[in-house]
């Protein structure tokens, strides 16, 4: 099976450019709901993921540090605890269920590196769970 099955395109995923602020990726990351965000570069390569914990780590860790001062922090300041690796959209399924196992979701990049989309976990067990219950039926 194709992974691009599950693919999320670029243009319906809330990502952060890498030179944004503290304050802006939280209140993206507030206003949307989740919990962790790809971020990008200037040439829209896959850079990293940042996650509330991230966030908090930085926060508790720099003195003096509050929200409305947090826009004089740059992503590039913050250290990713976890390293979300990401997968070439040519990538066969073991290597995505491999990532997905340990990741909310799995960034996808080209050839070039260049960021194309997410496929999220919940995705992939939705359609497991699709193709159990269709062979359950069939019993």
């Amino acid at each position: 099976m194709n992974i691009a099955f599950f693919l999320t395109p670029k243009s319906d995923v809330i990502c952060e450019n890498i030179n944004s602020t503290m304050r802006q990726a939280m209140e993206r990351m507030e206003f949307h709901s989740y919990t962790a965000i790809p971020i990008i570069d200037d040439n829209g390569k896959y850079v990293g993921t940042l996650t509330e914990g991230d966030l908090l780590w930085k926060l508790k860790n720099t003195p003096d540090l509050n929200f409305l001062n947090s826009s004089k922090i740059k992503l590039t300041d913050i250290n990713r605890r976890t390293l979300n690796k990401a997968v070439s959209i040519n990538s066969d399924i073991e290597s995505l269920l491999s990532l997905a196992v340990n990741q909310n979701f799995v960034p996808v990049v080209d050839d070039e590196g260049v960021f194309i989309g997410i496929i999220k976990r919940s995705d992939i067990i939705n359609y497991c769970y699709k193709k159990i219950a269709q062979k359950s039926a069939l019993k």
